[in-house]
């Protein structure tokens, strides 16, 4: 019998901003309290700018192009090895990279969220479960708009005028197209409770497997 230990397990959770991708993820976290789950943000890996606040102000975050998506395939290859990662911090606020790092130790259970984690073959091919949440347009923009004014310290006018010129058209160019390569489809976010059962049991029979 081999002695070597196991792969993590790498589920990749997408949809647009403010879909429910966090909920999803909370959720599938909360099913496996007796493994080890941790969270791998896309968002942490958006690349530094070393320029003006208000130049950075003015980047689109929702292109493919704003993230450092070589560090993040590295550092997830190197988590599924059982190598633990020196992860950015990402500081919404400021719209830039802080010069903290966090320590990251691999677990049985790693959720690869994000807008884009499905965009990239190199990511889906370290996947072993890709999901995507389906939400309407609208409630994501309302969600979106509550988060970042509650949270984010954004005003009505930025929030509106961000997802008009970007995040809505990005969306359609960008992220719904990677819907097809999803193993697991959830609409209505982390409300699906259906969904959800049906994707902790596919995990649960992966992670019993021999």
């Amino acid at each position: 019998m081999s002695s070597q230990k196991k792969a993590p397990i790498i589920i990749g959770v997408t949809g647009g901003s403010g879909s429910g991708k966090t909920t999803v993820s909370q959720a599938i976290a909360q099913k496996f309290a007796n493994h080890s789950v941790m969270l791998l943000p896309q968002d942490a890996y958006y690349k530094r700018q070393d320029v003006p606040f208000e130049q950075r102000q003015q980047t689109n975050y929702d292109h493919p192009d704003a993230f450092d998506t070589d560090l993040l395939i590295e550092q997830a290859s190197m988590l599924k090895n059982h190598q633990a990662i020196e992860q950015p911090v990402y500081d919404y606020k400021i719209h830039n990279r802080t010069a903290e790092i966090q320590r990251v130790e691999p677990q049985d259970v790693i959720i690869l969220e994000g807008i884009l984690v499905l965009a990239d073959a190199r990511l889906r091919d370290l996947m072993d479960i890709k999901v995507y949440v389906d939400t309407d347009d609208d409630i994501r923009l309302l969600r979106r708009m509550h988060r970042d004014m509650e949270s984010r310290g954004r005003t009505f006018d930025d929030v509106v005028g961000q997802y008009l010129k970007t995040v809505k058209p990005m969306f359609h160019e960008f992220i719904e197209p990677t819907k097809r390569y999803a193993d697991l489809i959830v609409p209505e976010g982390g409300n699906n409770r259906v969904a959800i059962d049906l994707l902790v049991t596919k995990i649960q029979s992966i992670l019993n497997a021999d």
